[in-house]
């Protein structure tokens, strides 16, 4: 895997704290059906299953992880 960007689903809100210090320079937007969208670019294999694994040691249930074409891609950050 090369520098991509991707989107994470989570189910139901992430607190503040954790989107300031652990997903720094992701967009992270709330949907009308309580689910997370964590959006930016991962640099490798590596930092995805760290950001996996992260949520997994969170108790926090992964619904998808959806690579998006860079033309489609939000480089902001929303909280």
């Amino acid at each position: 895997m090369h520098d991509q960007t991707v989107e994470i689903v989570v189910g139901g809100p992430l607190s503040p704290d954790l989107v300031v210090t652990a997903l720094e320079g992701f967009a992270v937007t709330t949907d009308d059906d309580g689910r997370t969208h964590v959006i930016g670019r991962v640099p490798d294999q590596a930092r995805l299953i760290g950001l996996l694994a992260m949520f997994d040691g969170l108790h926090i249930a992964v619904i998808s992880v959806n690579p998006i074409a860079d033309e489609d891609s939000h480089p902001h950050r929303v909280t």
